[in-house]
């Protein structure tokens, strides 16, 4: 009875309560553009709410890639229910970042934006981390894993390219203070270099299994 109770506290309790606070950013947003609840936007409002959102979706990226560390350090497997809401926020939080630029920033210029795509590298690396971030959340959902297999997780594996982008954009959009950049650098490093790791650990116990097994078999031979 205590799996049944976990996925009850789960879906009713917790789950609500985290996509609650994946929704702050933007509430925040929205307070300091309708001017309430004493929130400002500051002397460039166009410029806090790009950054804000762009910040936010590389926080919900490497939040996203915590999961699986943090699943398998624990033990607590029902982490992996909030991945894809994590990851649907990255999303979200992205295409808000570049209607802002687009709408705020650029106020729909065709010709001024295709520029931009072509000339300042850091918006073309963010583009092109946004296009990247579309074919993962139309195929997030349960009935697309099915479908595609083991080509679901192969795609899936994209968000290290994304996350990877996402990071250099931030760094190459900050003109003088590149210490946040760097701290975010740092953070993917770790979780990447955590991957690898684990990685190179399968890699060794797949090839000491393989020869156990050929080592055995050779000596049934003889």
């Amino acid at each position: 009875m205590a799996a049944p109770r976990v996925d009850r506290w789960l879906r009713w309790g917790v789950k609500p309560l985290v996509f609650l606070l994946c929704l702050l950013p933007l509430a925040k947003v929205a307070a300091g553009i309708a001017g309430v609840g004493g929130i400002r936007l500051g002397a460039d409002p166009v410029e806090e709410i790009l950054e804000t959102f762009g910040k936010w979706t590389l926080n919900f990226l490497l939040v996203t890639l915590c999961v699986t560390p943090l699943r398998q350090l624990t033990g607590f497997n029902d982490l992996v229910r909030f991945r894809r809401m994590l990851g649907l926020f990255a999303f979200t939080y992205a295409c808000l970042h570049f209607a802002t630029y687009l709408v705020l920033d650029r106020g729909l210029e065709w010709n001024a934006i295709v520029v931009d795509l072509a000339k300042r590298p850091y918006i073309t690396i963010g583009f092109t981390a946004l296009v990247l971030l579309f074919p993962l959340a139309l195929t997030s959902t349960r009935g697309m894993m099915r479908r595609l297999g083991k080509r679901w997780q192969k795609l899936h594996r994209l968000v290290y390219v994304i996350a990877i982008l996402g990071v250099w954009h931030f760094y190459w959009q900050v003109k003088l203070d590149v210490r946040e950049p760097l701290i975010y650098a740092a953070i993917l490093a770790v979780l990447l270099g955590y991957r690898f790791w684990r990685y190179r650990q399968r890699a060794s116990k797949a090839a000491a299994a393989q020869g156990a097994t050929a080592t055995a078999e050779s000596g049934r031979a003889g």
